[in-house]
């Protein structure tokens, strides 16, 4: 279902910021599993960039929805859904590894058919592209382990160095809650950002930052290695999270093929094993998968 402007309501800008330099460009491919009846079902004119390949850029920093693991491949849930949508198509999947400033306009030059880097969704960012939600976030706090600040709530933050990653919905959620917070009458968080959560995490290991803000997911592996504390979880739920795509016949397809993966049980269990909050959640949800766009 592509679903248009027409009766939907809209939602604050999201500002999208620039970085001075880019990641490195890293392709990877994996096989295509095929059978005689996936053969049959195999939709055609997709109008992708390269014949028989879906090509999707990812920003494999954020860990465990898109990283590189120690043999130096990609790990998580972004690329288990990547795969099994583009094996749907009966296309091979291929990944470019690219900072996240780069992935709109790459996706409007045509570098990639899909943007897959759990991209937020935005009525703004529908103006651009077909974004099809299937996952809703939240937000935490992260901070030493132990919680040694005894951080509640943002406010027990005032004055400190808070940390997040560039250019995303966190920092700029993070900057709208410290100007909240100061207009109350609170001293300003001092905000950092870094290139990727990974420079983040490092920064608070070493105390440079006082505290981490990230999406629910990032903050449970972190917490996970033993040295950090999930202080708050849970913050500002709603914002789902997005493929996105400027072809409109891909991204009926990748509809098409959410659907399929829900009602056979495959989306629920790729949630599940990444504790991943399922799209059902979202109070836009309409009982199935759609792609939003509202051209201007």
């Amino acid at each position: 279902m592509i679903v248009t402007s027409k009766g939907m309501r809209s939602t604050r800008r999201l500002a999208i910021l620039a970085m001075s330099s880019l990641a490195a460009y890293v392709a990877l491919s994996l096989p295509m599993a095929s059978s005689a009846a996936a053969a049959a079902a195999c939709p055609t004119d997709l109008g992708v960039s390269q014949p028989g390949k879906l090509v999707m850029s990812v920003n494999a920093t954020i860990p465990p929805k898109q990283y590189i693991d120690k043999d130096g491949k990609l790990k998580g849930l972004h690329i288990d859904l990547g795969n099994e949508i583009a094996k749907r198509l009966c296309l091979q999947p291929v990944y470019m590894n690219v900072a996240f400033e780069a992935q709109i306009p790459g996706l409007q030059n045509k570098r990639w058919d899909m943007i897959n880097t759990g991209l937020y969704y935005t009525a703004d960012r529908a103006k651009l592209m077909q974004l099809i939600p299937y996952t809703e976030n939240a937000l935490a706090l992260i901070v030493p382990a132990g919680n040694p600040m005894k951080v509640k709530s943002p406010e027990d933050l005032a004055g400190r160095v808070v940390g997040t990653e560039i250019a995303g919905f966190e920092e700029k959620k993070l900057r709208e809650v410290n100007a909240q917070m100061v207009a109350k009458g609170f001293k300003p968080m001092d905000i950092r950002v870094f290139n990727t959560y990974g420079d983040v995490f490092q920064a608070l290991g070493s105390r440079q930052i006082d505290a981490v803000f990230a999406g629910d997911a990032v903050g449970k592996y972190y917490q996970e290695q033993g040295q950090f504390t999930m202080a708050v979880t849970g913050l500002y739920p709603g914002s789902p999270g997005a493929f996105a795509t400027d072809n409109p016949k891909l991204a009926a397809a990748v509809v098409t093929a959410l659907d399929a993966m829900r009602a056979d049980g495959t989306y629920a269990k790729l949630m599940d094993t990444d504790g991943a909050t399922k799209i059902e959640s979202w109070k836009e949800w309409k009982g199935h998968f759609a792609s939003y766009y509202f051209p201007g």
